[in-house]
Parts: structure tokens; sequence; C-alpha cells
């Protein structure tokens, strides 16, 4: 049933205005039948349906009460949309109309909540090049067979709505610089601001109305991109409503149901592309085109970069006697010759470093649980050369991924008496020529049937040695022309004494 002020205008527009009927049918989208009904009506409507019937819905709806009753007592990010629910009640047999589940959840949760009041807006415009929005989300996945929790980073270009979202285990400032990296890579540029909220991370302390001290290493990111960073007004979500909308959108679309993937490299890989897929999608307010064509514009007038941020966090330890500096509950290997002395330790998202009198002396991959020993055997070798016995039971060496041929060497020697210092040895020898080559030497050993520290070494040596020179071919004019011939007599005369200079 129409309105009144429908009825008033479809009349308005024909009676006053002379507007013919399949105009204002066309108009306001109506059924031309409908507006010559009405076009004779001036009393109020007498019926006006309150419910609309849902008659395909009947039988289903004790199914999709029983769905909203059980996920309400679940966190809201692990709750099915109307759309998930509907296509779990296809999946049930009904083929019913999407609208009419629709109005059913938003019964049953008005009926649970109460009546909600609408806040009002002002709608936002930005130029092309101009914005992006970031924000950080929490979400639900299986990492290599783990349910765990993780951070999601997600930017948004406010005028193109070209998205970029990239997950991490933590929300700290190393995963902030990784994000930014990734995201303007994806993007191919720079806009001139970035909007977030007043994280830790970016700002350090909020200061009267916009102004607000920033911290400092963010600021060193910000001043390598050329970007202008804006925080907003504390829990002031609409000033950055994009990113606040695709946080939830992002959920239903990439997160529910809980994603699964071996590790994290293999999730962002495929974010990045299920952000290109879904960037075919209808542009909100220009819906003749979509997102893509809009970014395709918006990217030439995004700032050109030449290298990323080397976004780390640095800090300065003392390696301690067993060559080992604790980082984030870790413990992670230094090369010998640095024990007890301080080191500069930078963590990026992926990686730990450690740097020494300006050059670099150990790189490990960074790991995010607790009390967990990441060790590089060669940092060790050193202290092997003075104390072999610890090659038996040294933590380093106890689960160090060797070839399998060096595996079987290395059982065999240690068996022998002084086994473990030749088996040393052999690593000496390997730390400069390479673990390939003493794979070689291994397997040609055990080719032979005899395995002993003597007979392995002699083949890497063999395999190792250079090459010799090539026969030199010498001009004419420094060959010989009478080339001495041997004469053993001479020797016969050195015997009998009757050699004569």
């Amino acid at each position: 049933m129409l309105s009144m002020d429908i009825i008033a205008e479809i009349r308005r527009r024909h009676l006053v205005s002379g507007e013919s009927i399949s105009a204002i049918a066309r108009s306001l989208k109506l059924s031309r039948p409908t507006v010559r009904k009405h076009l004779h009506s001036t009393a109020k409507p007498v019926y006006a349906r309150q419910q609309q019937p849902s008659p395909k819905l009947g039988e289903f709806q004790v199914t999709l009460q029983a769905w909203l009753n059980t996920e309400q007592h679940l966190p809201r990010a692990q709750r099915r949309t109307a759309q998930r629910l509907f296509e779990g009640l296809q999946i049930e047999g009904y083929r019913g109309a999407y609208d009419s589940v629709q109005r059913f959840v938003k019964q049953w949760k008005s009926v649970k909540n109460g009546p909600t009041t609408t806040q009002a807006f002002v709608p936002l415009v930005f130029a092309p090049g101009d914005a992006c929005q970031f924000d950080w989300s929490h979400e639900h996945v299986e990492i290599d067979g783990v349910p765990q929790t993780i951070k999601v980073a997600h930017f948004r270009l406010a005028y193109s709505r070209q998205m970029f979202v990239a997950a991490y285990p933590r929300e700290t400032q190393e995963m902030v610089f990784d994000a930014h990296n990734r995201a303007f890579a994806f993007f191919g540029g720079v806009p001139q601001r970035v909007i977030y909220d007043n994280l830790k991370a970016v700002v350090e302390a909020i200061l009267v109305g916009k102004e607000r001290r920033f911290n400092r290493r963010f600021m060193a990111m910000a001043n390598h991109y050329l970007f202008e960073p804006v925080a907003c007004t504390p829990a002031s979500g609409w000033e950055k409503g994009q990113i606040e909308n695709q946080v939830g959108n992002v959920r239903e679309w990439l997160f529910t149901p809980m994603a699964r993937f071996a590790s994290f490299a293999a999730l962002n890989d495929w974010l990045a592309l299920r952000c290109r897929e879904l960037s075919q999608r209808e542009h909100p307010t220009e819906r003749s085109q979509s997102i893509a064509e809009h970014f395709a514009r918006e990217q030439p007038l995004l700032r050109a970069f030449s290298a990323t941020f080397d976004g780390y966090l640095e800090q300065m330890l003392r390696a301690s006697s067993t060559c080992l500096v604790r980082v984030d509950r870790n413990r992670y290997s230094v090369p010998a010759e640095w024990a007890g002395k301080a080191v500069s330790v930078r963590s990026t998202a992926t990686e730990v470093l450690v740097v020494a009198e300006g050059a670099q002396i150990a790189e490990h991959a960074r790991r995010f649980g607790r009390d967990q020993l990441i060790c590089d055997p060669w940092h060790y070798l050193s202290v092997l050369e003075k104390k072999p016995g610890a090659l038996r039971n040294g933590a380093p060496f106890v689960e160090w991924d060797l070839p399998a041929a060096i595996q079987q060497v290395r059982e065999r020697l240690l068996k022998q008496p002084r086994g473990d210092r030749a088996f040393v040895e052999l690593l000496l020898v390997a730390r400069e020529v390479g673990l390939d080559a003493l794979q070689v030497a291994c397997e040609l050993a055990l080719e032979c049937g005899v395995v002993n520290g003597s007979l392995v070494m002699n083949e890497l040596r063999r395999l190792t040695a250079p090459a010799r020179p090539v026969q030199l071919e010498l001009p004419a004019q420094l060959q010989l022309r009478i080339e001495p011939l041997a004469d053993c007599g001479r020797y016969e005369q050195l015997r009998s004494g009757q050699y004569v200079h």
C-alpha cells in the first residue's frame, strides 16, 4: 500500500503538472495500473500491512531462530550475517528470497535488543589520491592446524574504495611498518594523507583538539613516504567510516567460515589475491563502474616511491655466555665470538637481525611463541673446535637438519674413538667450501663401505682442490732449439768416483 505522500505526488504531477501516467510510473518505479488506480484516491488508506508474509520461510523459521539463539552467545566476530544465514538455509532446502530471511533476522534482533536510534552523519567526498584510511581488526583463523586469533591491517583508498588487507600475529609497531610497505607496494604509490585511530604505535599523546604528538619512529616512516598522518577524534569512528564498514565486510567475505592456511605467508598471498578480485565489484556511489575502474584513474595520482621503509625496532642487548640474545621471550643465537658483548637487535615483522660494529652478524626468521630456542649451528663452530664433545648433546646440533649422507657419517664417526673431533674438522672445512661438497664426500665414503674421518677428509679435499692450471704454450722465440739429452752414464761415473768436473 502506497503512503499518502506518494499518492499526493502522483495526483499533483498528473492533474496539476500534466505529466503522463507512463512518465510518473518510470520516475517513481511503479506500474502504470498502480498510478492510474491512485489518481482519484483522496482518502487515507484504510489498510497498511504491518507484517510482510513469508510463506516459503514458514517451515524454516524454527531452524533460523535456533541458529540465532545459539549464535547470540558467540563473540560478535563469529556470528553469521543475514546473508550467511540465508546461504545456510539454502543448503537445508529453502527456496525463498533473501529479503524474507533479512526481515526475520531484523525483527528477531529488534525483539532481543529493543528499538535503536539512528545517528545522523554528513556524507564525505574525497579527491583521487587524497586519502587512505587505516584500521586493525581481530579475526579467527587456523594457521598450520592451530586455531588462533590474528590481527588484520586494513587499508582503503577513500576515492576509489580499493582495499588492501594483511594478516599478522600481533598488533605492534613493526607490524604497522610492514603493513604500510605491503599496502603502498600493492597500490603502486602513496596517498597524500593516511587517517588513523589514536593507536599507540602511531600516537604518543592526544593534545588539545586535533593536535597530536606522533611517535618518532612512526614519523620517520611518514617522512620516508612523504604522507601526512591524520588522527581521528577519540571515539569518533565516523571520521573514517569507510574502513569501519570494510572491517565488517572483510570479516564476512574472507574470514567466514574460518580461513585455514599453512602459514602467514600463504594467508597474505591469498588475501592480496582476493583484494584484487573484490575490486571487480561495483563502486558504492557510481554503480555504473567498478572499484577497479576507479582505482585505475586514481593510481597515477598516487606519489611514486623508490624504496620501501626499513621498518624495524632496535634494542641494545648483551649476548649471554651461551651466545644467545632474548627477544620477545624467545632466544636467538649469535656467533660465538660475540658472547658476553653488546649487540644491536633489530626486529621486523618477519625477521630478527643482529648487528655489531656496523655489520650484520646473524639473521633468524622471527618466532612468535614463547620460550623457543632458535639456533644457527654454525654460530657455535668455534666453540666445537675447542670442545668437540659438545657435538653429542649440544642443543644447536641435536636437532640440526643435516643432509642424510652427512647425518649417517656423523652417527658412524661418533661411535669411533675421537670421532667427534674428526667430524668437527670436517665441519670446519665445510664452513669454507659449503655443505654440498661435504655431502658429496660423505656419499662417496658411504659407497666405499669404509667410513672414517681421514677418508671423508681426503674425498672432500679432492673435490674442492683448485683446478690444475692450463698448460702454457710458449712462443717460438722461447723454445729451445737444441734440447739437452739425458746421460745416464754420468750417474755410473759418480758411483765409481771417476767423475771429473
